[in-house]
């Protein structure tokens, strides 16, 4: 007859479910992934597949019962360490969002909105644009392989374990947080520079010719001059993404590194 202990029974659990919290806050947190689309029992169905390939290449675990006071801890610091790699790269997401943003604020088309699905609110129509751009390259660069193996390497840096991580991980977190406004801007600086070339020489068509209607000669002129921009600006879109996209990896091995 076979016999198991409850050591025996709580290492079991503790072999898939601390590495299982870990990948889906991550899962939840990270662009493409936590797609609202995608189906929450097809998010829970991935999470227990990488949870079933890595569980033999992972480091021991603590024999520490899952529901004792000590084990929910080292549960919720599991979840943080997945929040923690998924905000990072949803950070850079948000920077290219910023960017539609100022763009559609400066062609005019603020007002025009779209529901994106993925931040469940509406959203001007060129940051929804240029978001679609950036998953599509974010796959074509296997951005989402690339974050699978980030979260793998998380266990060998970041071992499973009854020690509290570090908080430098939460500090350089916050300081790649700042690339939401100065990747953001820079996106979007080559078309700002023409809009405002653009609007001073509207500024000054409307002195030299006062009986001009300004207002309903601009705004055309704004857009055409916007979407202009913007076509010729998009095959360099890619490289300054893809720059983005290596930055926002290195800084997941940074936070790694400074948590452990």
């Amino acid at each position: 007859m076979i016999s198991i202990t409850s050591a025996q029974l709580d290492a079991w659990i503790n072999a898939f479910l601390f590495p299982l919290a870990r990948i889906l806050a991550l899962l939840a947190m990270a662009p493409i992934f936590s797609n609202p689309a995608q189906p929450r029992r097809v998010r829970l169905a991935l999470g227990l597949i990488l949870t079933l390939a890595l569980a033999p290449m992972l480091p021991p675990m603590p024999t520490v019962p899952a529901g004792s006071w000590l084990g929910l801890a080292i549960l919720a610091q599991q979840v943080v360490i997945g929040l923690l790699l998924g905000l990072s790269v949803r950070i850079a997401f948000a920077a290219i969002d910023v960017a539609g943003e100022l763009i559609g604020m400066q062609m005019s088309l603020s007002f025009a909105m779209f529901y994106d699905p993925q931040n469940a609110g509406q959203t001007p129509v060129i940051a929804e644009f240029l978001g679609l751009v950036a998953m599509l390259l974010f796959l074509a660069l296997n951005g989402h392989l690339l974050t699978l193996a980030a979260l793998a390497e998380s266990f060998r840096l970041l071992p499973v374990g009854a020690t509290p991580f570090h908080g430098g991980g939460i500090t350089t977190l916050l300081a790649w947080s700042a690339v939401l406004f100065s990747a953001g801007l820079l996106l979007a600086l080559p078309l700002i520079t023409a809009l405002l070339i653009a609007n001073l020489a509207m500024g000054v068509l409307a002195r030299v010719a006062p009986q001009l209607n300004i207002f309903a000669v601009g705004f055309p002129v704004t857009l055409t001059a916007g979407f202009a921009v913007l076509m010729f600006s998009i095959p360099y879109f890619g490289a300054a993404l893809e720059r983005l996209f290596d930055q926002t990896f290195q800084v997941m091995a940074q936070i790694m590194r400074a948590a452990g």
